[in-house]
């Protein structure tokens, strides 16, 4: 084995080992949001970061327990308990796999480049809030109150304290990633000196055995399926959005170009299996997989490592994970968070078109505010509405005079059901010469309401007593038209191509 292939695999180890501590207080937090024990977060954390790596379609990004799709539970166990979200998952997880085998996973290059900044921002944000919750202790009364005096100034000391040495590190050595010798350092200065903070074990116990085979103790009635097939589909999509959108952005960052489909199947793969373990399933980690990424780390093997270690914390380790300081933790997270966000789209806000910019802020807002699926699909149909109508506003048509004495209509642009108002403006039948040709050489029919368009407009004419000609139009085209196939008339300028045309109107 030659040196860069042996320092390919250290890299992927050491910064496996990273991940494996940065998914710990996640999932427990992730879980606690859900309202189900931190076992069954870690328990899904060691479940879907396994299989996704090891089958996904994108090798270093990282899959576990996420706060997008535990918001969403809640309310499921809260209403029906935790049986029935181990249902759900399961579904949820067939509805992935059905997504993959129809090869849908290509839909994701229909979003836009301003959508993927917001996307990218609103998450950097998100997870940079949720960081505060460590900031946190428990009141007299059980209720979680903000940190005061000392023990405020130790947390924000540790993490002031890692953030440094992650950033600081590198200008030294690289034999060791920054992120893990910042959590191992503080670790040991925590532990060294006696300093009471947060840790890990504070948050609850990691300690348990291997995950164990469980059928979802639900009524297989309809009525089950009535409930948790709504929730299902909304976690199938967050899922699948959140994945893919985090695939793209890796895609970007190391020029390489994953598989969508496969990633939806092992996504879909993973979440089957998670749900038989009694676990809550999972999707792609933004905040962990550019921890992974950041540390150069490019192979499934960081994800596989990440995934074992992660079981060997709850079944060896547990004792040691749980005194790890949370401060460095959310250390590590906030650096996370910083060199996620993309800094330079705030310059870039006042040079790109305005319509781009208000999508970029508005998914980043939406993002923080309500949930990454309403954000993403609320960007696409901005921006889509936006590009109907800017191309609506381009059909245009010059007319001119032929020798013969007929008006020309030279049509430039896309005639879509956005632009046929301003197609059938362009013309004057009351006042055009009793031959008119449109010519669409430099023209796009795109859809049946263009084909609509054309009919209405050439009923028209029909009513004015004059005839109509169509040029250069597709062979499709003319057989879906229905006023105007029966009034075209063919002549010795048509295109000698349009066959079909001569067929049904000759």
């Amino acid at each position: 084995m030659n040196i860069t292939a042996q320092s390919d695999i250290k890299t992927n180890v050491l910064s496996g080992i990273t991940v494996s501590l940065a998914l710990v207080p996640e999932a427990i937090a992730f879980a606690l949001v859900a309202h189900v024990s931190p076992l069954t977060g870690l328990y899904a954390a060691f479940i879907v970061c396994l299989i996704t790596a090891a089958l996904g379609g994108r090798p270093g990004m990282i899959s576990g327990a996420t706060g997008a799709l535990a918001v969403v539970m809640v309310s499921i166990v809260v209403q029906h308990g935790p049986e029935y979200l181990f249902a759900t998952v399961i579904l949820m997880g067939m509805l992935q796999i059905l997504f993959a085998l129809l090869k849908l996973g290509k839909l994701i290059r229909m979003v836009p480049h301003s959508v993927m900044l917001g996307f990218v921002n609103g998450l950097a944000v998100v997870i940079f809030i949720a960081q505060f919750g460590h900031f946190k202790l428990a009141g007299p009364d059980g209720m979680p109150v903000w940190m005061a005096g000392t023990a405020l100034y130790t947390m924000l000391g540790l993490v002031i304290l890692t953030m440094a040495i992650i950033y600081l590190l590198p200008k030294v050595t690289n034999i060791i990633p920054s992120s893990l010798a910042a959590i191992l350092i503080v670790s040991g200065l925590v532990a060294g000196l006696g300093i009471q903070t947060k840790t890990v074990g504070d948050m609850g116990s990691i300690a348990g055995g291997l995950p164990q085979f469980h059928i979802p103790q639900v009524p297989l009635t309809l009525d089950t399926l009535y409930i948790v097939f709504p929730y299902a589909l909304i976690l199938a999509a967050i899922g699948l959005i959140e994945s893919l959108l985090t695939l793209n952005l890796i895609d970007d960052i190391t020029n390489t170009r994953g598989k969508p489909n496969r990633e939806c199947l092992a996504q879909g793969t993973a979440n089957v299996v998670g749900g038989f373990f009694a676990t809550m399933g999972g999707c792609a980690m933004i905040g962990q997989s550019m921890i992974n990424i950041n540390n150069g780390a490019r192979q499934r093997l960081s994800g596989l490592v990440a995934a074992v270690f992660l079981l060997g914390f709850i079944l060896f380790l547990s004792r040691w994970i749980e005194m790890i300081p949370l401060a460095a933790l959310v250390g590590l997270m906030f650096v996370v968070c910083e060199k996620t966000f993309e800094w330079s789209s705030l310059q870039a806000l006042r040079k790109i078109p305005k319509q781009d910019a208000m999508i970029v802020a508005g998914v980043t807002i939406i993002t923080v505010l309500t949930d990454l699926a309403i954000a993403v699909f609320a960007g696409v149909v901005f921006a889509s509405l936006v590009f109907a109508w800017q191309h609506a506003k381009q059909i245009q048509a010059k007319a001119t005079m032929d020798a013969q004495g007929w008006k020309v209509y030279e049509l430039q642009g896309s005639l879509f059901f956005a632009s046929t108002a301003n197609f059938l403006s362009l013309f004057d039948p009351a006042n055009d010469p009793q031959h008119v040709v449109i010519e669409f050489r430099h023209a796009r029919v795109v859809d049946h309401s263009a084909v609509e368009a054309i009919d209405s407009l050439a009923a028209r004419y029909q009513q004015a007593g004059k005839t109509l000609h169509l040029r250069h139009l597709s062979a499709d085209c003319l057989e879906l038209l229905d006023k105007a196939k029966g009034m075209v008339k063919v002549n010795e300028f048509e295109d000698p191509h349009y066959h079909i045309a001569d067929n049904k109107l000759g």
